[in-house]
């Protein structure tokens, strides 16, 4: 950011992949990665381990929908990526001023860090990147409202026995929700939430690979496991406030949702994009930290964040309500019939 020295503070992730793919992955927004290419991570991406979306495809209760690139005028719906090869782009040319905070005390005239080693890092603004056991939140006495989904996400990848074509799949099973999503070459990545005792199963079931062909319809053929099963609890936070005096927090710092949208890492992603006009936008002399220039990025944040919430807490109860399965049905085949609200829809999660 023009006339900002920036530090980060934090452990450098590990080494991505340099065989199989990660199990885990993200499926980021047109409009996140114009930012990452505008600010030169894109292209430190390997290009051969995205995959583009040009298409999804919806199953529950018997009903479906489908989002195509065409349809809605773009040549990719989103670009799938893996966690350890985004990190490694986001931290290329960057230096570490240190790998652990252990105090964070905030003044009238600056925010001052103490570091693992001993040594002090005094600044005009923190911004707390740190996840959703965040520091920063914490040392800023920002309260979180925390609740459990009571499931697990299981994720894998696989070998698929029929091309996916840039298709990514998902499925609505009455609570459990499987995404199968493109890799390059003939893989797919899987996330299957699941109720706790169920992700255990599935998570250590040498049959995995032949349960989720069975959930899938075999509808990319006879499926291969690809890489290590991992499994991690699904829980929802939300942070009363994005910011404070001297403080900003982003991502799973501010807010934590459900992937069965997919839209974890963008909603971050957005926050930074939002976070850094503000900054850039201030008016010559303006301190960075001082807390109505940060409130002018809350105020902006906070009916995205709001909308995405509560459509992704509407699906995950809806979707948890067996009785309601015929009115779900009708939902999803109706909007499949309607184009405008299909694009309205698009183009929200695209940006």
């Amino acid at each position: 950011m023009p006339g900002l020295a920036v530090a980060l503070v934090g452990a450098p992730p590990a080494a991505p992949q340099s065989g199989g793919f990660d199990p885990r992955v993200y499926a980021l927004s047109p409009g996140n990665v114009a930012f990452l290419r505008g600010i030169g991570v894109w292209d430190a991406l390997p290009q051969a381990r995205v995959a583009p979306v040009h298409a999804m495809r919806i199953f529950g209760d018997g009903a479906s929908l489908e989002f195509n690139a065409y349809d809605a005028g773009v040549p990719e719906l989103a670009w799938i990526v893996e966690d350890s090869a985004l990190q490694a782009a986001l931290w290329s040319g960057l230096g570490s001023a240190g790998t652990q905070c252990t105090a964070l005390e905030l003044r009238n005239g600056e925010a001052v860090l103490t570091l693992g080693d001993g040594r002090f890092l005094s600044a005009a603004l923190v911004v707390g990147a740190d996840g959703a056991q965040s520091f920063v939140r914490k040392a800023a006495a920002i309260d979180a409202r925390e609740s459990e989904y009571r499931q697990s996400a299981v994720v894998a990848n696989f070998r698929c026995g029929k091309p996916h074509r840039n298709v990514a799949f998902q499925w609505f099973q009455g609570g459990p929700v499987l995404a199968l999503l493109p890799l390059p070459g003939d893989q797919v990545s899987m996330v299957w939430s699941l109720p706790g005792e169920e992700a255990a199963r599935m998570a250590s079931a040498a049959s995995l690979a032949d349960e989720v062909e069975r959930a899938a319809q075999s509808i990319l053929g006879p499926l291969e496991l690809a890489s290590p099963v991992r499994s991690f609890p699904l829980r929802h936070l939300r942070a009363r406030r994005l910011v404070a005096p001297r403080v900003a927090l982003v991502g799973d710092a501010g807010h934590v949702v459900h992937p069965l949208a997919g839209q974890g890492l963008n909603l971050g992603l957005q926050d930074v994009r939002v976070l850094s006009e503000v900054l850039n936008a201030r008016e010559p002399g303006r301190d960075p930290g001082d807390y109505r220039l940060l409130r002018r990025y809350e105020r902006r944040r906070a009916e995205p964040i709001l909308a995405m919430d509560t459509v992704i807490a509407g699906l995950f109860a809806l979707y948890g309500a067996g009785w309601t399965a015929r009115m779900r049905a009708t939902g999803l085949n109706l909007t499949d019939r309607l184009p405008v609200l299909k694009n309205l829809l698009m183009r929200q999660a695209m940006g």
